[in-house]
């Protein structure tokens, strides 16, 4: 037996099946979201356990206001390249807004050229019974999906704000009785995103899929960020959640002047940089 620490148990791909074992045994699922072949080699070999495609490409990539403009071919050609990148983490895959909601058969199409064309492991839709057939639908096919309830970006024009979601009661209730729905039909999880500490930790105790929280406290099963946040390439955006584990606007920017000031300087290239 080997007893190198890159064993092969630990080079093994996470899926479905080991997210709900870290569940089951307690261990805390690590999420990011990446949209390139680079970075998400990068946080791959880190150990990250999922990594989100999220439709969160249409801001951080694509300088959108909101994540409505993103296609599913836009979505699909990220995919893609994060997939190539990846001998580790699941792989989940945004299905965007208008593409799923209100007719299954197109929720289907979608994610099945998710799956066929980009390679992904499984994707993930915003909503509760408003889409359950969609939801059911594509299960069906064997397509594995997270479900995504609270603040759900893509219906941030029916909200018409970005403030936490349910902190009234009938609406932590409905938030309640969706999970367990999307339960039902088959979600393998359930992601949170800004909704009360305590009413994430009772749903992911109700639950037997793990949860996956953003803004939601500690008591779910895992967290997740989007990466151009946590490693503070943008700034712009200072939510209670978020916890910035570098500067790397600063970095960039400092690299890039010292770069402008050496060409001009004619200081880079010198003779051992040359031919």
């Amino acid at each position: 037996m080997s007893t190198q620490s890159n064993s092969s148990s630990d080079l093994k791909r996470i899926t479905t099946h080991q997210l709900q074992a870290m569940k089951n045994r307690g261990e805390k699922i690590a999420m990011l979201t990446a949209y390139d072949f680079s970075m998400a080699s990068l946080i791959d070999g880190a150990g990250i356990d999922i990594i989100l495609v999220g439709d969160s490409a249409s801001n951080v990539i694509a300088g959108h206001e909101t994540t409505l403009p993103i296609t599913l071919d836009q979505m699909i050609y990220h995919a893609s390249a994060v997939v190539r990148a990846v001998k580790r983490a699941f792989v989940l895959v945004d299905i965007p807004f208008g593409y799923y909601q209100g007719n299954s058969s197109e929720a289907l199409r979608s994610a099945i050229r998710i799956m066929k064309e980009s390679g992904a492991h499984g994707v993930k839709v915003e909503g509760g019974a408003e889409i359950q057939e969609s939801v059911k639908r594509i299960i069906s096919a064997g397509v594995p999906v997270m479900g995504h309830l609270g603040l759900t970006p893509q219906s941030i024009y029916k909200f018409g704000t970005y403030t936490v979601r349910a902190k009234e009661e009938m609406e932590a209730e409905k938030l309640i009785q969706d999970a367990l729905l999307l339960e039902e039909c088959g979600c393998f999880g359930v992601l949170f995103e800004k909704i009360p500490a305590s009413l994430a930790a009772e749903v992911t105790n109700r639950l037997s899929v793990p949860t996956i929280g953003i803004g939601a406290g500690s008591g779910t099963d895992g967290q997740v960020l989007v990466m151009h946040d946590m490693l503070g390439i943008t700034k712009d955006f200072n939510p209670r959640f978020l916890r910035r584990y570098a500067d790397l606007q600063t970095t960039i920017d400092q690299a890039v002047k010292e770069y402008v000031a050496d060409v001009k300087s004619v200081s880079f290239p010198n003779q051992d940089e040359s031919y």
